[in-house]
This record gives structure tokens, sequence and C-alpha cells, in this order.
């Protein structure tokens, strides 16, 4: 399981033929041939159950742990994926991600890549703080930054910038990304038009993974508030 510090660039300069990772999923080699044009599908799951996600504590940018059924959970993750021929996998740099995937894809020849910009939203002075504190600022920080930290419009805009490249570099890819919660909404917002003042204000529900389409022909994914 080779792991590359930030990387967009091919491996060995090929991309590799895949597979459909879930059932009614096309690649996006089968939709090319049915003359529907796309540049990269994104698998996006976040980092496995963490310690502090059961005791209540909100992480943002401290390194977290998985728990014992985080890391059962992880490899779980590797299960669904590891045989699916993916391209590539792109993590967040915080440990709890670089561990769901350490767990995941181990003895794997997959290609793994951190990237800083796949963070969850630094929360600043609250980083580590309760759960129930966090909830009731959320929507203050959209576009205001924590103290001391960043705001979500910001992790949107680092999400944008990560998509950019990928698009330009991994097209007719598939590829799996393992963030953080705030990186699903920065996608919903990027690429399904969502509006993160309504995502922010939301409960997050987990589910196993979730799929996008990057299209080749839109346009560079904006990077500021509309």
């Amino acid at each position: 399981m080779p792991i590359f510090r930030p990387s967009l660039s091919r491996r060995n300069g090929q991309v590799r033929p895949f597979a459909a990772i879930q059932r009614g999923h096309t690649p996006p080699s089968a939709r090319r041939d049915k003359g529907i044009v796309v540049a990269v599908e994104i698998v996006f799951e976040t980092h496995s159950l963490t310690e502090d996600n059961e005791n209540g504590i909100a992480t943002g940018w401290l390194p977290g742990r998985l728990s014992a059924r985080g890391r059962a959970l992880a490899a779980r993750l590797g299960i669904r994926y590891r045989d699916t021929d993916l391209a590539a996998v792109f993590v967040s740099d915080l440990r709890r991600a670089v561990e769901t995937v350490q767990i995941a894809f181990a003895d794997t020849p997959i290609a793994i890549h951190l990237d800083e910009r796949l963070r969850e939203c630094n929360y600043g002075d609250l980083n580590g703080c309760a759960i129930a504190v966090l909830t009731g600022l959320r929507s203050r920080h959209i576009d205001l930054p924590f103290p001391g930290g960043q705001s979500y419009r910001q992790v949107v805009t680092a999400t944008a910038s990560f998509l950019n490249d990928l698009k330009s570099r991994w097209d007719d890819s598939r590829v799996l990304v393992v963030a953080h919660s705030a990186n699903k909404w920065a996608l919903d917002c990027l690429l399904d038009g969502k509006e993160l003042e309504n995502l922010v204000g939301s409960p997050f529900e987990w589910k196993e993974g979730w799929v996008y389409v990057l299209d080749r022909s839109c346009s560079e994914l904006s990077q500021t508030k509309q």
C-alpha cells in the first residue's frame, strides 16, 4: 500500500481499467462509449468511527484516533472497495483518516495520496470541544471563521481546488476520497448545487459511501461565495 504526500499525478503515468464499485453505477469508460462525457467518478467515504465520535467530541484539526469499533469498520470499508480496481485513493492528512485507509487497504497495491485540502473544518479554539457546543455555533461560521480557525466556506474553497486538480489529471477514472463531514458538504455544494447554509444546519447522516460525478465539460469550480 504505497502512501504518498499530496500528489495528483497518475501512478507511473497510467490509469488501469476499473469495474463498477456499486451495483447500478456504470464505470466512466462505459458511459464514454455511450456518448456521455465524464471526467472523474468520485466515491466519498468519511473516516471511520473515532474515540472522539464515541465520546461526543468535535475533533476538528486535532489528529483523532479510531476506536476499536472504528478499526473494525475500516476493515469493512476495505472489503467494499479493495477489489474494485480503483485508480487511486485520496485522503485527508489528519491521523484518523490516514488510519482508516491504512487499515482498509493494507497489503494492497492501491496508491494512497494524502492531501491537506481534504481536512475537516478547523474549529480553532474549539478544536476538541463538545459536539453539543459546536452544533449550536456552526451556522454562525459559514463565512465567518471560527476564532483561530476557518469558516465552512473556506473548506469549500479548499475542496474546489482539490477537485479542479482531480478533473485535470485523473480524467476517465474512478477514485475513492476519504475525508470528513465538512468535505461531504463541500462536495454537495460544488457538485450537486446544494446550499451550504442548509447543509451546515442539518444533522449529518452517515452511510456507506456517496457517489459524485465530476464532469469534464464543467468550467473550473468556484472557490468563493456566489
